[in-house]
Formats: C-alpha cells, sequence, structure tokens
C-alpha cells in the first residue's frame, strides 16, 4: 500500500484534488492522509481564531467523507501552522512514511500560499519524496472570501445588514480587519470587533478578524497577500467625516487589487 499526503485549507474538498487521488487509487492500494493547516496571519492579531479552524475542520471532514465514499482509506488532521511547516511535522511524524505528497492550491492570481512560495519550500523539504501541484479549479470550491475593511463603523448596522444580504447571495466567509494604530484604542477596536463577529456568528455566518496596520490600504493589502480575497467591502462615516475617503481608499483598492470593492457608509 502506498502512503499519500496531501497539504490542502480551503482547496481540500475541490474537484481537481478529489480527482486526483481517486485516479491514484484506482492504480493502486492508496491510504491517503490529508493536513490542513490553519496559520496565523503573519500581521496583527487574531480575534475569534477558532473560526478559522472549525471552517478548515469543516471542509476536511467534507473530504474525508468523499474519499471513503470512493473506497479510499483516509484520514485527516487540521493543524495551527503554517503548510511548510505542516508538511516537515507530517514526513517526520507519519507511519507509514508518506511515499508522494499532493499540495493542493488556488490558481496563482488568487493563491497566498503560491504567492509565498510554499510549493517550492513543501518540495526541499520532501528531499527525495515527489510532490505533485493540484490547482483547483476557479469557482471549484464554491465559497468566495470577503475582506471587509472597517474600523468605528464594524459595527453599524448599515455594514452588519450588508454582510448578511452578501451572506445570503451565496457561499462565503468574511474577514472583517479593523486598521488601528493607538494602543488604547487598540483595545476598544478589539471590542467592537468581537461584538461585530459574535453577532454574526449567532447567525451562522462563517466570520473572523483581525486589529491591523493603522493605514487601510496597507492592510487590505497585507490581507489580500495573505490569504485568497475575492471580494472586498468597506466601510466608512460619510464623506465629510471619513479621512479615508478623502484619502481616496476605494479607487486605489481598485486599481490595486483588481478585486470588486464595494462601499457601505455608516450613518453618523
Amino acid at each position: 500500500m502506498s502512503h499519500v499526503l496531501v497539504i490542502a485549507n480551503e482547496t481540500a474538498a475541490s474537484p481537481a484534488l478529489l480527482d486526483v487521488l481517486r485516479d491514484r487509487a484506482a492504480d493502486d492500494d492508496v491510504q491517503v492522509t490529508v493536513i490542513a493547516p490553519v496559520s496565523e496571519p503573519r500581521r496583527g492579531y487574531v480575534v475569534y481564531d477558532d473560526t478559522r479552524r472549525a471552517s478548515a475542520g469543516r471542509r476536511l471532514e467534507r473530504t474525508l467523507g468523499l474519499l471513503r465514499e470512493s473506497s479510499i482509506r483516509a484520514q485527516g488532521f487540521v493543524v495551527e501552522t503554517s503548510p511548510v511547516q505542516a508538511a516537515k511535522d507530517a514526513i517526520a511524524q507519519l507511519e507509514p512514511p508518506p511515499d508522494e505528497i499532493v499540495v493542493s492550491t488556488h490558481p496563482s492570481q488568487r493563491s497566498g500560499w503560491l504567492r509565498r512560495d510554499v510549493v517550492r519550500d513543501i518540495e526541499r523539504a520532501a528531499g527525495s519524496t515527489p510532490v505533485k501541484h493540484v490547482v483547483a479549479e476557479e469557482g471549484g470550491t464554491g465559497e468566495k472570501n470577503v475582506l471587509v475593511i472597517a474600523n468605528e463603523t464594524v459595527v453599524a448596522p448599515q455594514l452588519l445588514d450588508r454582510i448578511r444580504a452578501r451572506a445570503k447571495q451565496g457561499p462565503a466567509s468574511f474577514l472583517l480587519v479593523a486598521p488601528q494604530s493607538d494602543a488604547v484604542d487598540t483595545v476598544e477596536a478589539g471590542r467592537r470587533l468581537r461584538r461585530a463577529l459574535s453577532a454574526l456568528r449567532v447567525e451562522g455566518i462563517e466570520a473572523h478578524g483581525q486589529v491591523v496596520d493603522p493605514d487601510p490600504f496597507t492592510a487590505a493589502l497585507n490581507a489580500a497577500h495573505d490569504e485568497r480575497v475575492d471580494e472586498i467591502i468597506v466601510s466608512t462615516f460619510p464623506q465629510v467625516r471619513s479621512g479615508w475617503l478623502r484619502r481616496d481608499l476605494i479607487e486605489r483598492l481598485k486599481t490595486e487589487t483588481g478585486l470588486p470593492v464595494e462601499h457601505v457608509v455608516a450613518e453618523s
């Protein structure tokens, strides 16, 4: 029996990955171990980071179920580490050791892993063990990742209602980032963020958040670099009260990211 190690998170249940594993099982008796890394972003701190682990766990269980339906022996683990460290740990600890490693990512334009050169780093860590890179098809995983940029307006009814409406449009998870610089205000920003996340999560909306870099433009670009982002929602006060709008944040984000950017105005 050969042992295939899979490193995947958001794309764990993608048809492209499942097809590769089924083809592999058709040629040989295969055992599959799926490792779903959940790593904290490199910038800011995570509020309610358990939501990331829960999301990864649901995707993993769905993947294992689909593999077992195809009569493939499969086990899996969610780990709180980077994908490269997850691969290193699995290579060192799994019994029997993997005969092959499959790394699954989004396409290059949407993959934080590829921007960080994760596949090449895993190849180096794997030594003589072959590594296969599988790219999930556009739209293959269904769920969209929506980046929400807001600070004082993060609990505004207008923003929360827009997030609720977006969640009803189709599968989506939401990353709320609150740019903040002052140490005292950072504590209050964290409280606001927790309130917003609690309000969304109690309704079954998948949301997690961070207090991050004080500049909203930089914060948005950092988040889009670290994670897959499909859409952006920016919440501000009206024009007369918003420093973000005076710095032309909306248009700068549209130009720099190439993503759809929606602006929600909170009532003053």
